[in-house]
């Protein structure tokens, strides 16, 4: 039996809500840590990891309700793209993250663009069709 293209898009919005879901719980769980890769020039730390963890989980929220999945999509979109600062931070400042491996840093870029096309894709932001 062959696998659809909406059961593959279900599985991509599962893979989506997952990954803001358990990424929003760790901004409150591990606000420390989330404050580290936080870039010099961006005022209040704390106030911007609790905010984009909100975010994060508004959006992985959005997500499991079918009317509001694709508005959900074009936010995530939009929050993976503001924080992607905090990646180029890390690969620009690596000797703060020595507990990150390098490949790791340099990594995050190509699997944010991956997340940014799966996001796209699985809740259908540019179709005019709705996302089932």
């Amino acid at each position: 039996m062959a696998i659809t293209v909406s059961r593959w898009r279900r599985v991509g919005v599962g893979v989506v809500f997952l990954w803001f879901a358990i990424g929003g719980i760790a901004h409150f769980t591990h606000t420390e840590t989330e404050m580290r890769i936080v870039p010099p020039y961006i005022p209040w730390p704390r106030a911007a990891v609790w905010l984009s963890g909100v975010a994060e989980l508004v959006g992985a929220a959005g997500l499991l309700w079918q009317p509001s999945r694709r508005a959900a999509g074009i936010g995530l979109i939009l929050l993976t793209l503001a924080v992607t600062p905090a990646h180029f931070y890390m690969l620009q400042q690596p000797a703060l993250f020595p507990s990150v491996p390098y490949w790791a840093l340099v990594a995050r870029l190509p699997l944010q663009v991956a997340l940014l096309a799966l996001i796209t894709w699985s809740t259908r932001v540019f179709t005019a069709q709705p996302p089932r």
